[in-house]
């Protein structure tokens, strides 16, 4: 089975637009998990544009008191700053079940593609070796939709991963373009290749109600989910309790 972790970003998106603390993030990651959901996503930038270090610390003792996976987002080479102890301090300090490591730069509105695995290994590899010594299952943020010939996801396990997370942003707009059948066998490749390598195969960004079965039907062993911008914005209309719950029966837990 597919289980589900719920990116919380966008709950800090409208904490921060206002100051305060309401919404409050820690009590959405409860109601979602009250729901059903598996474990809670969070990618903290330096920036502090949504999720804070402060917010870290916290869900990563909600998670750890539920018994469930804490997976934390970011750029491994983001320098630290006044606010933002770095990625890899994060991580010490929390010990996620699950660290993703992800190539965006600051000015990046969202995350928009995946590591050269041949260009970037050799920087890559160090920062696993550290991350699974804090205990950290390592997934790494893949390209899934270009041409197979050129597509170096296999070579994530020569960075010492555990698992990669396909980049379904193309996915997703080639749904909502009507022309997903090349894009699918794209992106069912590409996840055949990673597991051939030994590698887990995680997937997110823009699954939504509608795009996610498709995927998971044509897409063999997906792991875990993890959705934040879509569910939250249903969640504004039907309620996070009834949104993660729609969710888990699209994934066969509900």
């Amino acid at each position: 089975m597919t289980v589900l972790s719920v990116n919380v970003n966008k709950i800090a998106v409208l904490r921060n637009s206002r100051g305060g603390r309401e919404p409050d993030v820690v009590a959405a990651a409860r109601a979602c998990l009250d729901a059903g959901a598996h474990g809670i996503t969070v990618h903290p930038r330096p920036d502090a544009r949504h999720i804070r270090a402060d917010d870290v610390y916290a869900l990563a003792e909600l998670t750890r008191a539920r018994g469930v996976e804490f997976n934390l987002e970011g750029n491994p080479f983001a320098p630290p700053r006044p606010g933002y102890p770095g990625f890899l301090a994060l991580c010490e300090r929390t010990r996620p079940a699950q660290a993703t490591l992800v190539p965006d730069g600051d000015a990046q509105l969202t995350s928009d593609h995946g590591f050269d695995f041949v260009k970037d290994a050799v920087q890559l590899r160090p920062l696993v070796t550290q991350l699974k010594g804090m205990g950290c299952r390592v997934s790494l943020f893949a390209d899934a939709h270009g041409d197979p010939a050129t597509c170096t996801i296999a070579r994530a396990s020569d960075c010492g991963a555990d698992r990669v997370e396909l980049f379904t942003g193309p996915w997703a707009e080639a749904f909502a373009q009507g022309e997903p059948e090349r894009m699918l066998e794209r992106f069912a490749g590409a996840a055949m290749r990673a597991q051939a390598a030994g590698l887990g195969v995680n997937a997110g960004h823009d699954l939504n109600q509608e795009n996610l079965q498709a995927f998971l039907a044509a897409v063999p062993g997906v792991l875990e989910v993890s959705i934040g911008h879509a569910l939250v914005a249903e969640a504004l209309y039907a309620g996070l309790s009834t949104t993660v719950s729609r969710y888990l029966r699209l994934l066969g837990d509900g």
